[in-house]
C-alpha cells in the first residue's frame, strides 16, 4: 500500500493575528469545513507557480500546454505572470461548493456543501459527492439538482 502525504503544510507561524483572521474570512465566505481546505488551495496554487517559473525559459509549445491545462479548470491565464498572479482565491472560487452556490442552486455555502455530500448535486448526470471537486469549464453549465423520483415510479 503507498503512503500517503499531506496535501499541504501548516503556517510556519500558528499564531499570526492577520493570518488567522483573514483565513477566517475566506472561510466563512466560501463554506469551508475547516482552514486545512484553505491550506490545501495555497499548497495547489503554490505548485502551479513552480511550474510556471520552470517553464520561464521553456519553448512556447510548453507554455501553452500548461495554459490550456489552467484554462480548462477555469483559471483565467494566458502569460507565465498571470500564473505567478494567481492567489487561493482563484482556485476557491472553481470548486464545486462555490459554483453551487453561486449558480443560486443552493441559498447558502454551507448548504452547497451539505447537498453535494448528501449526493444531491450531479454534474453531466453523475453524481459528485465531493465539496473540493475542481469543476472545469466545460461541465460549468451541466451542473443541476437531482430530481427527485414520484410515487408512481417507485412503486414500478
Amino acid at each position: 500500500m503507498k503512503r500517503k502525504h499531506k496535501k499541504y503544510s501548516r503556517p510556519k507561524r500558528p499564531f499570526d493575528k492577520a493570518r488567522i483572521d483573514e483565513e477566517g474570512v475566506i472561510k466563512k465566505k466560501y463554506g469551508l469545513k475547516n482552514k486545512r481546505e484553505i491550506w490545501k488551495a495555497e499548497a495547489k496554487v503554490a505548485v502551479m507557480r513552480q511550474k510556471a517559473k520552470k517553464l520561464i525559459k521553456a519553448s512556447g509549445e510548453e507554455k501553452e500546454v500548461l495554459f490550456k491545462r489552467l484554462q480548462k479548470i477555469g483559471l483565467k491565464v494566458s502569460s507565465i505572470s498571470d500564473i505567478l498572479g494567481l492567489d487561493k482565491t482563484n482556485y476557491l472560487d472553481r470548486r464545486l461548493q462555490t459554483i453551487v452556490f453561486k449558480k443560486n442552486i443552493a441559498p447558502t455555502p454551507k448548504t452547497a456543501r451539505q447537498m453535494i455530500t448528501h449526493k444531491k448535486i450531479l454534474i453531466n448526470q453523475k453524481v459528485v459527492d465531493s465539496p473540493s471537486y475542481i469543476v472545469p469549464v466545460e461541465y460549468e453549465n451541466k451542473i443541476e439538482l437531482k430530481k427527485k423520483k414520484l410515487e408512481n415510479e417507485k412503486e414500478n
